[in-house]
């Protein structure tokens, strides 16, 4: 008998998906155009769970690298969101400096990130660098250096382009071809 494998499906249209609304609905806010909680609740549900899944289903495809990515980009806005919802709560305070180095060790993570996506598509490279990027704006804007609003409009830059992604792996595997061209390597 043999036994039947199951064909996972690609996760990175869900990761990017989530990882890209959710930036740009995070730095909306940033900007200013919108108030309160909401970006922060979708950021824990569709920018953290459903990385968290899209992360999980990778490591069951082999890929290390997908797996690492969207799981810890998924448990960053799990984190992210409960900080501030225990600030909103009233049971921590957050502080600007510990919210810089946050940020600074996050933009740490997502640089070395970038260098593995130089064997994967042009995308890749310009979400991982826009990342890494925006993470050091809003280390800097934590920090007191530049308005909220220079991080913010990066930001949208690298959302966008992670929403992108998204719809070009969607649409690849529909037409079983890139619509919407990546770069690939």
């Amino acid at each position: 008998m043999v036994k039947e494998e199951i064909q996972w499906a690609n996760p990175g249209a869900l990761g990017l998906a989530g990882f890209g609304f959710n930036t740009m609905l995070l730095q909306i806010h940033n900007i200013g155009l919108i108030e309160g909680t909401l970006p922060l609740i979708f950021g824990f549900f569709w920018g953290g769970v459903a990385q968290v899944i899209a992360g999980i289903i990778d490591g069951r495809r082999g890929d290390t690298f997908g797996l690492t990515a969207f799981t810890s980009y998924g448990l960053f806005w799990i984190g992210l969101s409960l900080a501030f919802l225990l600030e909103w709560t009233g049971v921590v305070e957050l502080d600007s400096a510990g919210l810089a180095w946050t940020f600074i060790f996050w933009g740490i993570f997502t640089a070395f990130m970038t260098i593995g996506t130089f064997k994967m598509s042009r995308m890749h490279v310009f979400v991982f660098s826009t990342l890494t990027l925006l993470f050091f704006l809003l280390a800097a804007h934590f920090f007191d250096a530049i308005p909220a609003i220079v991080p913010g409009i990066e930001g949208l830059i690298c959302g966008a382009a992670a929403a992108y992604g998204s719809a070009a792996v969607v649409l690849q595997s529909k037409y079983g071809r890139w619509v919407l061209p990546i770069g690939s390597y």
